[in-house]
């Protein structure tokens, strides 16, 4: 009985890491649902009440939601980013846009440091079109685009967990840029990012910081 209890829980213990690596490595992006338990005992080749087990602990984990009658969902990329974001959902703004700005500038004296041919040009691509958007005025695909920058910025930084962090504050830095930017796209300046982003092409992290640190002054109360 004991061996049996041992050998489940080995078994259990290694679904949660397949698991748990597959939503790491976006095979599951945040948003989407997990196969069914029977289409994963097929998959990893074990019983569906190991699936269950397993699907409950990383549920409990802040990982996967349950929800009856549609399936498991991924809300978060790991424990530590599931936390961070129930953290960030019960902060106040404020709180957020200043963790947001010691991330950014982070990730951009990183970014100088580290970026790849390939970073570069994927920064030039999509500063590329957060100008185009605004020149025409285009609210939505504005903010997609400036969000879709900030987060290659942070990706080229190179750091997983930093990457990871900042991509659980989409969500709120959405919601910031909507703000500024408000029903009329060409009511509000525009924040230019193209000095921040050639620093970082440059390679040079403490202009970098610098220019990161500048356009973000003006979002966050002091």
């Amino acid at each position: 009985m004991a061996l049996q209890s041992t050998r489940k829980s080995a078994l259990v213990d290694q679904v949660i890491e397949q698991l748990r690596g597959q939503i790491g490595d976006g095979e599951w992006p945040v948003g989407s649902r997990i196969p069914t338990e029977s289409e994963l005992a097929d998959l990893l080749g074990v019983g569906r009440n190991t699936i269950r087990e397993g699907v409950r602990a990383l549920a409990h984990a802040g990982m996967l939601e349950i929800r009856q009658g549609a399936g498991t969902f991924v809300v978060g990329r790991s424990e530590v980013t599931a936390a961070v974001r129930r953290r960030i959902a019960a902060s106040p703004a404020s709180d957020t846009m200043e963790v947001r700005r010691g991330l950014e500038i982070e990730a951009a004296r990183l970014a100088a440091r580290r970026r790849t041919d390939e970073d570069v040009t994927r920064l030039r691509i999509l500063l590329a079109e957060r100008e185009a958007t605004h020149a025409v005025g285009d609210t939505e695909a504005f903010i997609a685009a400036d969000v879709a920058l900030h987060q290659a910025v942070a990706e080229a930084s190179h750091n997983k967990l930093l990457t990871e962090l900042y991509s659980e504050l989409a969500d709120s830095l959405s919601e910031a840029v909507r703000a500024g930017v408000g029903d009329d796209i060409d009511s509000e300046p525009h924040v230019d990012h193209s000095r921040a982003i050639e620093a970082i092409i440059a390679g040079d992290p403490e202009l970098a910081a610098a220019e990161t640190a500048s356009y973000l002054r003006d979002l966050i109360d002091d």
